[in-house]
């Protein structure tokens, strides 16, 4: 019975997501990146196409999703102090140093 419900009200309810973000996009683009930024104004359509770029390169798509910091973290936990330092100075190398510890970002001072 429940599976039935699910059936019928997905479909609709799918399609006034995309046209509630798919406005809520176009609206908010027109408005504020032509003014500020001399950009071209969007349609409907290619308000769409931004929602799903935007998922493309920022979002994941289900099963492999979850909590990557905790992933990172765990990652970490499990490294032994060598792995941990040659990780260190590759950052270092790329981002112009990190803190030796997460305590030191906190407190700096």
């Amino acid at each position: 019975m429940k599976k039935k419900w699910i059936a019928l009200i997905a479909p609709p309810a799918i399609v006034v997501f995309l046209w509630l973000f798919g406005e809520l996009v176009m609206r908010l683009w027109n408005w504020l990146l032509p003014p500020l930024f001399g950009l071209h104004m969007i349609t409907f359509w290619q308000a769409l196409g931004l929602l799903l770029l935007s998922r493309i390169f920022f979002g994941s798509w289900g099963s492999g999703g979850g909590n990557r910091r905790s992933r990172r973290r765990e990652k970490w936990d499990k490294m032994t102090p060598e792995e941990r330092e040659r990780l260190r100075q590759s950052w270092a190398g790329r981002c112009g140093g990190v803190p030796s510890t997460p305590s030191e970002t906190r407190n700096p001072a």
